[in-house]
């Protein structure tokens, strides 16, 4: 990282942390600096008020916290970051940053480039399960959120400079293969045959489980075969390994469409991988004493949970309580994770209270290795309903992105038509793409993640407000201004530099130095929408920008030209953590 880059805030914090020591030597407190109201300046510390409750009732104690203020402001080191300071209120120190600082810093960046800006990582190695669909089933739009909300999770992590290892825990084992392996094997004369069946009979494996699956429910005598089934399977009988190898063959060509779409990046490993682990971890737990007997099965209880965590049921079969434990293991001792986040739906909380509160018992979770469940609500449709289609099916991933990709396409393309422009089938292609796909997206990650949305295709695709769309749109007319000039953007940066005269320049000069701290808070408290709402902020102050100072033919245009060019390169970098494809052009 290049000296001087990464967030003011934390340099900041480090300017009035050693204030503090200086003022108060006696005294330790967490550092907090905060943005602040612009009339009082850009940004402000609040710890006097504590520091003076520290104190207060001890011989020479200051006798209010604007003392204790006052005696921070004046221990602050000479810096060029500030160019004046001031108490306000009960005791908050308030900065203003220096405009040629400031400048300077932005031209650094667009020269060295925005990684150079990243936060440091809060650890080096870094898990990320999400997304996880089962197999046999298609993806629906209750699958959208955990893949995107992961994938924007671990892009983030991974622009911090952590290593992020991005895994898809697929429902890839357990009793719905034996129904199918046996539906497969009653459904054709010749069983599943000498080399265990063909490819036509999982060519459509959505007909294939529901015809299963109406079976098993009104078939006793299925039902039973089926559970037989899967224990052959389990037992490695080659007939059955090479029907399941077939069924998860179709599922990841299915999944991979989807993610290739979203352009989102996994590495599978399914709950079969961890198989071979199960049995010897429950005799771990039993010989260890971390397990006990409840009703015929195997059961850790975690406090305050009444309802037992069951690592082996009382036919000594395992579900998937066991797999999870035994995943977590293998995430904490060989795959040597730091941090282990796991995104899922909110309805699971319980259950990774519990399989955290059992890696806690058996000291899995003794050294550093930190766990996150980070939940997330609903999809409602317009009724505030849980969102379907109209005949009361799930809907599809996949149709809700040809839908948005589909409306994305005639917006654009008669958006051209007006101007008397022509577009080539394959702009419009890779536009109505990036357009319609960044659109879900993004309706989906502006929301705080744990409360449920309402999915509406005629918000997300509107040209105005809080949607992906305005926001290509603001991105495409800065690159417009670019091209209108003429410019050469490399002769502007090697022979030119930025000078923040006017406010409006300055206030956006200032909101992209905080791109940092959007980082930041988005790692902290692992929600999405933080950088979300930092570029629709962005995008607010860019246009006072453009509403009060004029770029091309202004005696300011080189500066300012730059100043577009370091806001297209902080745009496009929220758009890259966000998974969204920037459109230059619109």
């Amino acid at each position: 990282m290049a000296e001087g880059a990464g967030s003011v805030r934390l340099e900041l914090a480090g300017i009035f942390q050693s204030a503090v020591k200086k003022a108060f030597p006696e005294e330790s407190v967490e550092m907090v600096v905060t943005p602040c109201d612009p009339k009082f300046g850009d940004y402000q510390c609040p710890v006097a008020m504590g520091i003076f409750k520290k104190m207060k009732g001890k011989e020479g104690a200051p006798k209010n916290p604007r003392e204790v203020a006052n005696a921070i402001m004046g221990n602050l080191a000479d810096s060029p970051l500030i160019a004046e300071a001031s108490v306000a209120g009960a005791g908050f120190v308030n900065v203003r940053l220096s405009r040629e600082w400031l400048a300077d810093r932005l031209g650094k960046m667009i020269t060295e480039g925005v990684a150079t800006w990243a936060p440091p990582p809060a650890k080096a190695r870094v898990l990320v399960d999400f997304s996880s669909p089962n197999v046999a089933k298609e993806m629906h739009v209750g699958h959208l959120r955990s893949t995107i909300i992961g994938d924007t999770i671990a892009r983030t992590l991974e622009f911090t400079g952590a290593e992020v290892l991005r895994i898809n825990h697929i429902g890839d084992w357990g009793t719905q293969f034996g129904m199918l392996i046996q539906h497969m094997s009653e459904s054709r004369p010749e069983g599943l045959g000498e080399e265990g069946g063909t490819e036509e009979d999982v060519a459509d494996l959505q007909k294939l489980y529901r015809a299963a699956k109406a079976r098993f429910d009104a078939e006793e005598d299925f039902k039973t075969r089926s559970r037989q089934a899967v224990r052959t399977l389990q037992s490695g009988d080659p007939q059955y390994i090479a029907a399941w190898k077939r069924i998860c063959a179709a599922s990841r060509k299915q999944f991979e469409a989807i993610y290739e779409r979203l352009n989102v990046k996994l590495v599978e490993r399914g709950e079969s991988f961890y198989n071979p682990f199960l049995a010897p971890l429950v005799e771990e737990l039993k010989e260890r004493g971390f397990s006990e007997e409840s009703e015929g099965a195997q059961c850790i209880f975690v406090d305050k949970i009444k309802v037992p965590f069951i690592v082996q049921k009382s036919d000594g079969g395992f579900g998937y309580a066991t797999t999870d434990l035994a995943a977590l293991k293998y995430r904490v001792t060989e795959d040597k994770a730091d941090w282990i986040i796991y995104v899922t739906d909110v309805g699971q909380s319980q259950h990774f209270q519990q399989l955290f509160g059992a890696a806690k018992k058996m000291n899995l979770l003794a050294g550093s290795t930190k766990v996150d469940h980070v939940a997330f609500g609903l999809v409602l449709g317009d009724d505030g309903q849980k969102f379907k289609t109209r005949s009361g099916s799930v809907v599809r991933l996949v149709d809700l992105l040809d839908e948005a990709k589909a409306r994305c396409r005639a917006a654009i393309k008669e958006r051209w038509d007006e101007r008397g422009e022509e577009i080539s089938e394959e702009d419009l292609e890779y536009a109505s793409c990036a357009m319609g796909y960044g659109a879900v997206k993004y309706a989906d990650l502006k929301n705080n993640r744990l409360s449920n949305y309402r999915f509406s295709y005629d918000e997300m695709l509107n040209t105005k407000g809080n949607t992906a769309v305005y926001l290509m749109y603001a991105y495409a007319r800065l690159c417009g201004i670019f091209r209108k000039s003429g410019r050469n953007v490399e002769e502007l940066i090697s022979n030119e530099k930025i000078v923040l005269e006017h406010e409006k320049e300055f206030a956006l000069a200032l909101q992209l130095a905080r791109f940092p701290e959007a980082v930041e808070r988005t790692v902290q408290e692992l929600l999405p929408n933080r950088l979300c709402e930092y570029l629709y902020e962005l995008s607010d102050v860019v246009n006072g920008f453009h509403h009060e100072c004029q770029v091309i033919g202004s005696e300011q245009e080189a500066s300012r030209l730059l100043l577009c060019q370091a806001t297209v390169m902080i745009k496009r970098a929220c758009f890259e953590l966000l998974g969204l494809t920037p459109l230059n052009r619109i």
